[in-house]
């Protein structure tokens, strides 16, 4: 059972991976890619869209919290198979060799995934590189064993799904719980004790662990009231008051933005055919104004309710830039140098309506920690690539 809990749950985990590291369109530019030796494993690759806007929201909530709650089945899963974990060598015959190599990959890829996913939620970086990178390999790595341990294994489990009537063992009460009967595998001890737990209450706990980690969980990514029973969410759930109350990764001191970067002297150049545009903040608010209902969703798996953003939309700043058909934009921050401090957009983003440079979130002005004086925000973008404190913008052809 629990096995085929983790059959149909991991796959799912793998498919939001894998198309979460398509949202930051790697392919269209160095600058976007964690991970530049991916060679054939980027052949799934394409336009990342801009339609539903809450697609990459609904993506990483799924993937994150359906990983934390995966957790307890998957320890489950481990305990239940310990025999073989620990089983010795010689190999008896190739496709004994196989599995054994397969059950190496499949254990080291599982606790390698689960965990740097959950140190990363916390928002916890150790990583000895880019957890991005580490992640994205590790996965492939993982899976590959899966694959092949799914093809050993699933005519084995169908059989033993099918030996018995799942609501009679759930019905059988402590008293009638019997041992398993010894299996060609060796999984079962040959001197077993006396069961202390019947299999339903086995199965209930783990639900149980499961139905914690959903509800301390889910509320990051669902919101609403719900968001105050998210325990296990990364830190900054309210960082500040009024229209700026709403969640964010890093704080503007964090990442080296003071106010005087961000004074009477910041200008946004626009960059395109010609000769660069320079506009003040001031020059910005006085040009037509537009707005767009959008959350923040980041890859640690929290996001926001849609927040009511205004600001000049990206294809009339390509335009003004001389490029009113730009395929593309470079945006730069002004923080100091770091990952993200730059990325680029894809021409599909330019030129959705919906696509902003915010200058107002909510009816008031941005707070510095949400990328005053200027910001990106488009729809069905990973949070970091609605890159803050903005101050160039370079359209391509």
């Amino acid at each position: 059972m629990f096995g085929l809990v983790l059959l149909i749950g991991i796959p799912i985990l793998f498919i939001t991976g894998l198309l979460s590291y398509a949202s930051y369109n790697p392919d269209l530019s160095p600058l976007n890619d964690e991970t530049p030796d991916k060679g054939v494993l980027g052949f799934y690759l394409f336009s990342w869209p801009t339609h539903p806007y809450w697609l990459y929201r609904l993506l990483q909530g799924v993937h994150v919290t359906l990983g934390v709650v995966l957790v307890p089945v998957l320890l489950a899963k481990l305990w239940s198979v310990i025999p073989k974990l620990f089983e010795w060598l010689p190999v008896r015959s190739v496709a004994h060799g196989l599995e054994r190599l397969s059950l190496l990959m499949l254990v080291g890829g599982v606790i390698f995934e689960f965990v740097t996913g959950i140190v990363n939620i916390q928002l916890y970086y150790v990583f000895p590189g880019s957890f991005y990178r580490l992640h994205f390999y590790g996965a492939w790595v993982f899976i590959a064993a899966f694959v092949v341990h799914v093809c050993l294994r699933l005519g084995r489990m169908t059989q033993a799904l099918r030996s018995r009537d799942l609501g009679a063992e759930l019905r059988t009460d402590l008293a009638h719980t019997m041992p398993e009967p010894p299996d060609p595998d060796g999984l079962v001890a040959a001197a077993p004790a006396t069961p202390t737990m019947t299999r339903r209450g086995a199965v209930g706990m783990v639900g149980a662990g499961s139905l914690l980690l959903l509800v301390v969980t889910a509320g990051q990514s669902i919101g609403g009231w719900l968001r105050g029973t998210a325990l296990l969410a990364p830190h900054n759930r309210d960082p500040d008051s009024g229209p700026n109350s709403f969640q964010i990764n890093k704080t503007a001191a964090k990442v080296g933005v003071t106010p005087a970067l961000v004074g009477p002297t910041w200008r946004l150049e626009a960059h395109g055919r010609g000769a660069p545009r320079v506009f003040t903040r001031d020059q910005l608010l006085a040009m037509p104004q537009h707005t767009a209902a959008l959350p923040i969703a980041c890859v640690e798996g929290w996001s926001t309710e849609d927040q009511h953003w205004s600001g000049l939309r990206l294809a009339d700043l390509a335009a003004l830039a001389g490029l009113p058909d730009a395929r593309s934009v470079l945006v730069q921050s002004i923080h100091p140098p770091g990952p993200f401090t730059r990325v680029v957009l894809r021409g599909n983003q330019i030129h959705d309506p919906r696509a902003l440079l915010a200058l107002r979130v909510n009816g008031a002005a941005l707070s510095l920690d949400h990328g005053y004086p200027a910001r990106i925000i488009v729809p069905a973008n990973p949070g970091v690539n609605n890159t803050k404190w903005v101050h160039r913008l370079t359209f391509r052809a």
